[in-house]
């Protein structure tokens, strides 16, 4: 009765450890809105603060930058909103080349503890319990499994957080997803890091038109610019074009197999 009891409490610990990392991703994703803090990740928020920002880069380069680096990580695990403004402010921060390193090696870390963490604690149970569909869909994925993470990555037409997580649940390898998500995300991320290098200029005239229009006397004054008009019709369809380049090798391969 005692080996049984012992047996049961392991084994309901394995289990808390298990889905521990999963709760406190969870956690970390909930109280980011409980306090708040999706507030400060907002172009008026880097608006109000660019003197400030700029400053203690310039007086604290590398902490600036291990801050950063801890930020986006978190972010990108947590999957956090705001994505687009951190990478585009590691640009305006720090250059498009060290912003737009450091942010792949960031999004890549946070995204690998992502898919460790899913792959763990859910992963494995959805796969054992999975029907056919989802074993047939899971044995065609891993066959091409590179190809298909860099077009995943590469076109924006998908979340980036169930990019993270969905490989997780279709048995692709740690070494593969890794590799995918480097290179998947280093176009999109240096595109953005340079557009980043033009943001200070945008702040500038932002501030200078609410300037004029409390001056004028109105009684609304407000910054009218959205992060999202940086990305054009040609950076979309850039993106889309290396997403088909990357299946290429998948339709040779049918191609020769049907030949």
């Amino acid at each position: 009765m005692s080996n049984m009891a012992n047996g049961q409490t392991v084994s309901g610990g394995s289990k808390v450890k298990k889905f521990l990392p999963l709760l406190v991703i969870a956690a970390i994703f909930a109280l980011f809105f409980v306090f708040g803090l999706d507030e400060y990740l907002t172009f008026k928020a880097l608006s109000e603060n660019r003197d400030n920002l700029l400053t203690y880069v310039e007086q604290n380069y590398a902490i600036a930058l291990l801050l950063y680096l801890g930020l986006y990580t978190v972010a990108v695990a947590a999957s956090l909103p705001g994505g687009l403004l951190l990478t585009i402010s590691g640009g305006f921060l720090f250059g498009w080349f060290v912003g737009g390193l450091v942010t792949v090696v960031a999004a890549t870390l946070g995204a690998t503890v992502l898919f460790i963490i899913a792959a763990t604690s859910v992963g494995e149970a959805l796969r054992e319990r999975a029907g056919p569909w989802l074993k047939k869909l899971e044995a065609g994925f891993k066959d091409n499994a590179l190809s298909y993470l860099l077009f995943l990555r590469l076109v924006p037409a998908f979340p980036f957080w169930l990019v993270n997580i969905a490989p997780a649940f279709l048995g692709v390898s740690l070494r593969t997803y890794i590799i995918g998500t480097f290179v998947g995300i280093i176009p999109g991320t240096f595109v953005f890091a340079f557009l980043g290098t033009g943001l200070d200029s945008i702040i500038v005239e932002q501030q200078e038109k609410v300037a004029t229009c409390k001056a004028s006397g109105q009684a609304v004054c407000e910054e009218s610019f959205q992060l999202g008009s940086l990305i054009t019709t040609e950076i979309i369809l850039s993106f889309v074009a290396l997403g088909v380049i990357s299946l290429l090798p998948i339709a040779l391969k049918r191609f020769r197999r049907s030949a």
